[in-house]
C-alpha cells in the first residue's frame, strides 16, 4: 500500500462574495431574488458535509448598503455556520455601507468610526486578513497609505502556517473592459506591501465571475456571486449579467500548496453516485492507503457537528 502524495489539508475555508442581499424582497432587475440564491448555496454546502474551519464573505454582502438587509443576512448565515460550528469573517465591498455593516454585523455601537473596516484574525495558527478596498460613494477600490503600513506591519511576523488576504476588489486585470472603472486602482503600492510576505493567497470578489491570476507573486482567486454572474461568452467589450452559473468557492490549504475549486451552486444532473465507503474501497483496491484521504483530526480542529445540519430557505 502506498499514501497519497498529499496528506489531508491543514484549514479548509468556505469562500463566498457578492450575496447582493435587499431588504423586504427587494429584487435585483426586477427578477433575482438574491436572498433566496444565497439560500439555495448555504443548502448545497450543508447537504455535502464540509466542515470548514471558517466561512470567509468578500464583499457586496448587501446591495444598496440596508440595515434591513445586514441584518436578513445574519439571521440567515449566523445559524448555518453555528450549525457546522465554524466562524464567518465579513468583507466590506463597495455596495456595503460602513455604519451599517459595524452595528449590524459586529455588533459595534452606532457612533463607531467610519473608518475602513480592517482586521487579523487567526485559525489555529492560519492567520486571516480582511483588508477594506472600498471607497465610500463611489464602485472602484483603493488601499490608503494608513491601510498600507497597518498592514505592512500585520506582515512583518509570519504566522504559523501563513496569511490568506480577504478584499473585495481583486487585484487582477478583469476581461470585461467595463469593469476597468470599478478595478482596484494604485496597484502597485499594495504589491510593494505584500511581496516577500508570508501571504499565500489573496481571495476576493466583485467580477462577478470565477477567475485566477498572480499578483507581487502571491495566487489570486476570485469566487464568483452568489446572486447573479457575468456572462463571459459575452460579444467582445460588452457586459451580460445572467441569472445563473452561480457558484463559490472551497479553499484547502496544504504545507506548500493552496488549492482553489470553483463549486456550482446548481449543479447538472448527476451520472453517478459514489459513496465514501465505496470511494475507500476503490482507494484499497486501487493500493493507496485509506487514512491518506480520512477527514482530518485534530485538537486544534473544530469538532464536526453532531446534530444534522438544517437546509436554509
Amino acid at each position: 500500500m502506498r499514501t497519497a502524495e498529499y496528506p489531508a489539508p491543514e484549514r479548509v475555508l468556505l469562500h463566498l462574495s457578492d450575496t447582493h442581499l435587499r431588504a423586504a424582497g427587494s429584487r435585483l432587475f426586477d427578477a433575482v431574488d438574491a436572498r433566496d440564491r444565497l439560500a439555495r448555496a448555504l443548502a448545497v454546502i450543508a447537504a455535502s458535509g464540509i466542515t470548514p474551519d471558517g466561512i470567509v464573505f468578500t464583499g457586496d454582502l448587501v446591495d444598496l448598503g440596508e440595515e434591513d438587509a445586514y441584518r436578513e443576512l445574519r439571521e440567515l448565515v449566523e445559524p448555518f455556520a453555528a450549525a457546522l460550528n465554524t466562524r464567518v469573517f465579513w468583507v466590506m465591498g463597495n455596495h456595503d455601507d460602513r455604519a451599517h455593516f459595524r452595528r449590524q454585523l459586529l455588533d459595534e455601537p452606532h457612533d463607531a468610526t467610519s473608518a475602513p473596516i480592517d482586521r487579523v484574525e487567526e485559525l489555529d495558527g492560519l492567520r486571516l486578513v480582511t483588508l477594506d478596498s472600498s471607497v465610500p460613494g463611489a464602485h472602484h477600490g483603493e488601499v490608503t497609505d494608513a491601510q498600507l503600513r497597518w498592514l505592512a506591519d500585520v506582515l512583518a511576523t509570519p504566522a504559523p502556517l501563513g496569511t490568506i488576504l480577504a478584499m473585495h476588489h481583486p487585484p487582477v486585470p478583469s476581461v470585461l473592459p467595463l469593469a476597468a472603472s470599478v478595478e482596484l486602482r494604485d496597484q502597485a503600492r499594495l504589491a510593494a506591501v505584500l511581496r516577500g510576505t508570508d501571504v499565500r493567497a489573496i481571495i476576493a470578489g466583485h467580477l462577478h465571475y470565477s477567475t485566477f491570476a498572480t499578483f507581487a507573486g502571491v495566487p489570486v482567486s476570485v469566487a464568483s456571486s452568489t446572486c447573479y454572474a457575468q456572462d463571459l461568452t459575452v460579444p467582445v467589450g460588452g457586459s451580460r449579467p445572467q441569472d445563473g452559473a452561480q457558484a463559490f468557492n472551497l479553499v484547502h490549504i496544504y504545507d506548500d500548496t493552496v488549492v482553489h475549486s470553483v463549486v456550482a451552486v446548481d449543479a447538472p444532473a448527476v451520472l453517478e453516485h459514489i459513496d465514501p465507503a465505496e470511494a475507500q474501497r476503490r482507494l484499497a483496491q486501487a493500493g493507496v492507503a485509506a487514512q491518506a484521504v480520512a477527514p482530518r483530526v485534530s485538537p486544534q480542529r473544530h469538532a464536526p457537528p453532531t446534530e444534522p445540519i438544517p437546509v436554509f430557505r
